[in-house]
């Protein structure tokens, strides 16, 4: 059992309330999962200032104090002006390059670090504790912009650490969450690994992300690649996939796993229960479904 939410905001009158929103959103989840949580937001422009590569890591071992300190090696790497900033335990890190050269420079400088997550106008935050603990340690309420992902999460498949919790944020502004499991991601991991693909966990839902990313990587679209999700990949799941302008959504033929779609002129939003949805801004005049078992549902900005 874990807990999703996502919200992808129309109307650009909400972007300054995004993070409120979202903030709210994950609290209610937390009962389906307290030992970790994450979220990825898009367009906040303190985190992810435009027209900069952005980065995000965890295990840096870099203090507040330190953060000018590792700026100015990634910088010098980079040839380019680096700002860093430690919103809790996550590093981000943003340049006026793209994020992936931003990424390379700040591999060189913290090889042992793990990335959360990269791409223009993205930051990733997770962390290990009660997700209504880590939203205040985030300051998430003041955070803004278009598109939010995250989750709580109850571990099952490994360890309760920074690198097992969700968001999984494995290719250029895209993430991954997912409710439940998948029973053949040995196999799967395997295959990719075969395919040159790395890893930084055991997580199943890491298998799941890097299959989409390695999708996505050959030119299919995001409905397309979660069509192969439900093609490939055996177990029980909700996933909710997201990108710099997209946002989709996609259950197992079975659909155990619970899941609700509520979506307005001015918003579309998916959690694994409805309590998360009930405070948002006009949801008394939403349309509001289960999906479908392997329908995927998508939507773009």
């Amino acid at each position: 059992m874990c807990g999703i939410v996502g919200l992808h905001l129309r109307n650009p009158e909400l972007h300054p309330r995004l993070g409120d929103l979202l903030s709210d959103m994950l609290g209610e989840m937390q009962d389906r999962g307290a030992d970790s949580a994450g979220i990825a937001i898009y367009g906040d422009d303190t985190w992810s200032p435009p027209g900069q590569g952005c980065v995000s890591l965890l295990e840096t071992g870099v203090d507040s104090i330190g953060t000018t300190a590792v700026a100015s090696e990634v910088a010098e790497i980079a040839g380019a002006d680096v700002g860093a900033q430690l919103v809790a335990d996550t590093l981000v890190l943003t340049a006026p390059i793209g994020s992936e050269e931003l990424l390379a420079a700040a591999r060189t400088a913290l090889p042992d670090a793990l990335v959360a997550g990269f791409g223009a106008d993205l930051a990733v935050l997770k962390g290990v504790g009660a997700p209504r603990d880590l939203v205040q340690s985030w300051g998430l309420r003041g955070a803004s912009g278009w598109q939010g992902v995250g989750h709580t999460r109850m571990a099952t498949e490994s360890a309760v650490t920074p690198s097992g919790a969700h968001p999984y944020a494995v290719g250029p502004e895209q993430c991954l969450v997912h409710n439940g499991s998948f029973s053949n991601h040995a196999t799967i991991r395997r295959e990719l690994r075969a395919a040159g693909v790395e890893f930084d966990s055991e997580n199943d839902t890491e298998v799941g992300a890097r299959f989409v990313a390695h999708q996505l990587a050959q030119g299919k679209d995001v409905e397309t690649a979660l069509k192969e999700v439900c093609a490939t990949f055996d177990g029980f799941y909700t996933l909710l996939v997201s990108n710099h302008d997209s946002f989709a959504v996609v259950r197992d033929a079975i659909a155990c796993k619970p899941a609700v779609i509520a979506e307005t002129d001015d918003w579309v939003a998916m959690a694994s229960e409805y309590r998360a949805l009930a405070n948002l801004p006009g949801v008394e005049n939403a349309r509001i479904w289960e999906p479908e078992p392997e329908v995927v549902y998508a939507w773009t900005r």
